[in-house]
C-alpha cells in the first residue's frame, strides 16, 4: 500500500518536501471533532509521536462518518498545508476507511490510569504513554548497542536454557518436557529421563557465559531477556526482562565503575537528543522536571560509596525506615533511593558490599567480609546496576562456591576459565526497563515493557 510515513511530515528536516503537494498518509483516528461545515480529526501511524491534522470540508464531498470514530484506521489522500505554528496538515480530497472501529472502543477517553491501560496491553500502544514509551525503548536500544559496538565490543548471544544458577539463588524457571506424572519414584529419575537428562531452566542472566567469551574476545556485552521466578510484585521487578551485560578481560571495579558512568550517561543523552517530543510529553504528564533531572545527571560526576560508610549514613540520618538499617543488611530500596536523592542528590555508586549477602562469583576483597562488588544508584529507582570485579583466583572460588553448598560439577567450564590463563575481569547487568523507568519517569515496571510477565500475571 503506497503510502507517506507521517514521520516525513512532521520532520523539520523533510516536511518542505511535501508542502502543496498530494500526498497518501495511513493511521488510526485519535481525536475527531465534526461542525456544520468542517469536520477533523488527527491520526497518527506510529511513525512519530505527533498526530497528523486532516482537515475535512464537507462541501468537497468528501466526508466520510464512519471514519470520524477513535480507533478507525484510514487511508487519506490530500494537499499538504501549513497549518497552525508551521505544522502540515492535509486537506482531504479522499478518505478510505481500512478498518472499522465499533462504540465499545475502550480508548474513548483522552487519559486513562495506567492501570486501566495494563488491562489490555494489546491497545494500551495506542495511548500517548505507551506511544512515547515504546519510542524510547527502541531508541536507548539503539543507543546501547552503539556506545558498545563504538568501543569495539563484540555482541554475544549467551544461552536462555540453561543447567546452571547464574546467581545461585534458585529462583529459575524449569524448563522440561516432562508432564505431570507419578512414573518416578525420585527427582534424579525423572530428569534423568527428561530432554537435557538433567535439570534444565530459563537463564537468570548470561553473565556465566559471557565471561566464557570474554576471556576469548576481550570485550563483550549481552543484551537480551532473563527470567526470574522471583515471588515478587513490587513495582520494579518482573519476571522476564531485557538485560544488558558487559564483561571485560583485563579490569579491575574502578574500570568497571568507569565503563558503567560513561555508558548511562551516554545513552541517556542520546534519549535527550533523539526523542524531544516524547521527553517533553514526560516532563509535562509524568514527572514535571525530568529533562532537568537528567541533563544533571550527565552533566555530573556520580558518586561513589563505600558500602559500610554507605550503612553509617543511613543510621545516623534520623529516618524511619520500614527494613531496619545494620551492617551485613541488603539495602532495601528505600535505602537505595534515600543515599542517591537525599544524601548525595545524585547517581552514586556503592561499593563492597558483604560477601554473605553477594553472589559467589564476587571478588573477595583482602578483609575477608567484603567482595569488590558496586551497584549504580539513581534518584527516583534505585538500583539500576549491578556489578563486581569477579573472582579470578581458582581456589578462593571453589572456596566462596563450596561455602553456598553449590553443585560444582554444574559449573566445570565456569571454572576452567580460572585454570586455564585466569585474568582480572568484571562486568555489570543493567536491568533494561529499570532504566526506562529512570529515564521516563514511569513508576511502574510493567508500564514500560509491551506484555509484561510477573507473578500471577501472564497473557
Amino acid at each position: 500500500m503506497k503510502h507517506t510515513d507521517i514521520s516525513f511530515l512532521k520532520n523539520e528536516a523533510t516536511k518542505k518536501d511535501y508542502l502543496n503537494q498530494t500526498v497518501t498518509v495511513c493511521g488510526w483516528v485519535r481525536t475527531s471533532r465534526d461542525s456544520k461545515n468542517m469536520a477533523f480529526m488527527e491520526i497518527n501511524d506510529g511513525t512519530t509521536f505527533k498526530h497528523l491534522q486532516i482537515v475535512i470540508d464537507k462541501s468537497q464531498g468528501v466526508e466520510n462518518p464512519e471514519a470520524m470514530h477513535l480507533g478507525t484506521s484510514v487511508k487519506v489522500t490530500g494537499t499538504a498545508v501549513e497549518g497552525r505554528q508551521g505544522a502540515l496538515e492535509i486537506n482531504a480530497q479522499e478518505i478510505e476507511v481500512l478498518g472499522t472501529c465499533p462504540a465499545d472502543y475502550p480508548l474513548q477517553k483522552k487519559r486513562h490510569t495506567v492501570e486501566f491501560l495494563r488491562t489490555m496491553p494489546h491497545l494500551r500502544g495506542r495511548t500517548n504513554l505507551f506511544n512515547a514509551v515504546l519510542r524510547v525503548r527502541s531508541v536507548l536500544a539503539q543507543a546501547i548497542h552503539s556506545y558498545f559496538q563504538s568501543k569495539d565490543y563484540v555482541y554475544i548471544n549467551t544461552p536462555l536454557i540453561t543447567g546452571s544458577d547464574c546467581e545461585g539463588a534458585g529462583e529459575m524457571f524449569q524448563v522440561t518436557t516432562n508432564g505431570f506424572t507419578k512414573e518416578y519414584d525420585n527427582a534424579e529419575d525423572y530428569y534423568a529421563n527428561d530432554f537435557f537428562g538433567k535439570k534444565a531452566g530459563l537463564s537468570v542472566s548470561g553473565q556465566l557465559e559471557g565471561e566464557v567469551a570474554a576471556m576469548a574476545m576481550g570485550k563483550i556485552y549481552t543484551f537480551g531477556p532473563s527470567f526470574r521466578a522471583e515471588n515478587s510484585n513490587t513495582p520494579k521487578h518482573l519476571s522476564e526482562f531485557w538485560h544488558i551485560e558487559p564483561e571485560v578481560a583485563f579490569a579491575e571495579l574502578p574500570d568497571i565503575i568507569e565503563i558503567a558512568e560513561d555508558m548511562v550517561k551516554t545513552v541517556i543523552r542520546t534519549v535527550l537528543e533523539k526523542c524531544p517530543d516524547e521527553m517533553a510529553f514526560f516532563n509535562e504528564r509524568i514527572e514535571p522536571g525530568i529533562i532537568d533531572r537528567l541533563t544533571d545527571l550527565i552533566n555530573n560526576d556520580f558518586g561513589v560509596c563505600d558500602y559500610t560508610e554507605a550503612i553509617r549514613l543511613l543510621k545516623e540520618s534520623g529516618q524511619k525506615f520500614q527494613y531496619p538499617v545494620e551492617w551485613g543488611c541488603d539495602l532495601q530500596t528505600e535505602h537505595e533511593r534515600y543515599i542517591s536523592e537525599t544524601v548525595f542528590k545524585k547517581a552514586v555508586f556503592v561499593t563492597n558490599y558483604p560477601k554473605e549477602i553477594k553472589s559467589f562469583y564476587m571478588k573477595q576483597n583482602d578483609d575477608g567480609k567484603t567482595v569488590a562488588a558496586v551497584d549504580l544508584l539513581v534518584p527516583g529507582v534505585g538500583e539500576i546496576i549491578g556489578g563486581s570485579e569477579r573472582e579470578a583466583d581458582y581456589d578462593r572460588l571453589v572456596a566462596a562456591m563450596k561455602e553456598r553448598d553449590m553443585n560444582l560439577d554444574l559449573y566445570t567450564d565456569y571454572l576452567e576459565l580460572r585454570k586455564y590463563g585466569s585474568v582480572p575481569h568484571g562486568g555489570f547487568g543493567l536491568g533494561f526497563e529499570r532504566l526506562i523507568m529512570y529515564v521516563t519517569g514511569v513508576a511502574n515496571i510493567r508500564d514500560v515493557i509491551l506484555y509484561p510477565r510477573s507473578v500471577g500475571s501472564i497473557r
